[in-house]
């Protein structure tokens, strides 16, 4: 007996539609990794992208405990000196909610051509509509 080793195309992906209402911010995103990943399949392969799609809808209605909603900011660097930009938490979800999932999940996922090629197959949409119908994704169910 050898070790599978998925090969690309060898496999379907399929659709997911997570609801992000109520649920909280770390554990959702951790969900959404894992499936982006592909860790949820028996043909799981470290190396090659075996993950499904997922399509996050409400996440303006996430949620963080504790203090973390005032406490929490998120920094980018634009490249030139003194170029440190910070936002805090309620102002990013004033602005793009969407970006404070993309975010955590991206930072689950691994740094290097392959997380970015399956952080491309994650969609959130700060309401309830999203634009993949015609995928017909199944619901996931996430958390409690």
């Amino acid at each position: 007996m050898g070790t599978y080793n998925a090969k690309k195309g060898a496999f379907t992906r399929k659709w997911y539609v997570a609801d992000a209402e109520g649920k909280v911010l770390g554990r959702f995103a951790s969900e959404i990794a894992k499936i982006l990943r592909g860790k949820h399949k028996p043909i799981y392969t470290p190396h090659v992208d075996t993950g499904d799609y997922v399509v996050v809808v409400n996440a303006e209605k996430v949620m963080m405990t504790g203090r973390k909603a005032e406490q929490k900011e998120y920094f980018r660097y634009t490249g030139y000196p003194g170029g440190l930009r910070k936002i805090g938490y309620n102002k990013l979800m004033g602005e793009k909610p969407e970006r404070i999932i993309e975010r955590a999940v991206c930072g689950m996922l691994p740094h290097n051509r392959l997380g970015r090629q399956m952080s491309k197959k994650l969609k959130v949409y700060a309401g309830p509509d999203h634009l993949h119908t015609a995928q017909q994704p199944e619901p996931l169910k996430v958390g409690k």
